[in-house]
């Protein structure tokens, strides 16, 4: 099965209005860059996004909550983006929150096949409204359930033409758990390799989560907050 694809234009061809995706990253760590761009020129409507945050104003999922092209936000932190902010409080943007541990297990249940799962984070909170609890061992916890995605979208540093990942140190985040949970998974990289090139040893998502596999090009690379310390 040939996976690859021309570039970042041909890999979102068919995702629609109204389609569910993950977007892998953490804060501007490891997110797919060239996807997003082209979902932008794309201009679809009406996603729903999930993903740990919501990029910044110019970059990111910021680009495309300008163009407004996202009806609902899934995430945790969402802090660093000025437009985030003024869609949810306008009511022009709907939001669920929660916490970054269920975020992650709920993408992580979507790849193994799991329906939902019972978490003490969130209980007591506004984060339990409307979900089944269940007291075990006399503490009580929440019925999360796994996500359903018709997308995932996420970047990595090596992979090959079978779909195999390797992710480099910090953008080895989100990433690995979203690309097992999507329907159809796309994965942009900056090394594309010939089938048996990676050490399997060194492999962090097998290629069979992965469909769509293109080298991108021009990564800004950009850091939400660059903090330094004065030289003494």
């Amino acid at each position: 099965m040939n996976k690859i694809v021309k570039d970042a234009d041909e890999a979102i061809h068919d995702i629609t209005d109204g389609m569910t995706l993950m977007l892998g990253g953490f804060g501007l760590c490891g997110i797919p860059e060239n996807c997003i761009s082209a979902l932008v020129r794309k201009g679809v409507k009406n996603l729903t996004c999930i993903s740990n945050n919501a990029g910044v104003d110019d970059f990111g999922i910021g680009l495309m909550l300008h163009q407004r092209q996202v009806k609902k936000m899934i995430s945790s932190y969402v802090g660093e983006n000025e437009e985030f902010e003024r869609q949810m409080l306008s009511g022009e943007l709907e939001v669920e929150l929660i916490p970054q541990g269920t975020l992650a297990e709920r993408c992580r249940a979507a790849g193994a096949g799991i329906p939902a799962f019972f978490t003490p984070a969130g209980v007591g909170t506004e984060v339990a409204e409307g979900k089944e609890t269940r007291i075990f061992n006399g503490k009580t916890y929440l019925m999360e359930y796994a996500f359903d995605a018709d997308f995932a979208i996420v970047k990595a540093w090596k992979g090959d033409a079978h779909g195999n990942l390797i992710f480099k140190e910090t953008a080895r985040n989100f990433n690995p758990m979203m690309a097992m949970a999507g329907k159809i998974t796309i994965a942009e990289v900056e090394e594309l390799l010939p089938a048996g090139s990676l050490d399997p040893n060194e492999i962090h998502v097998p290629g069979i989560f992965v469909q769509r596999i293109f080298k991108g090009s021009n990564y800004e690379k950009r850091i939400e907050q660059r903090t330094v310390r004065k030289r003494s």
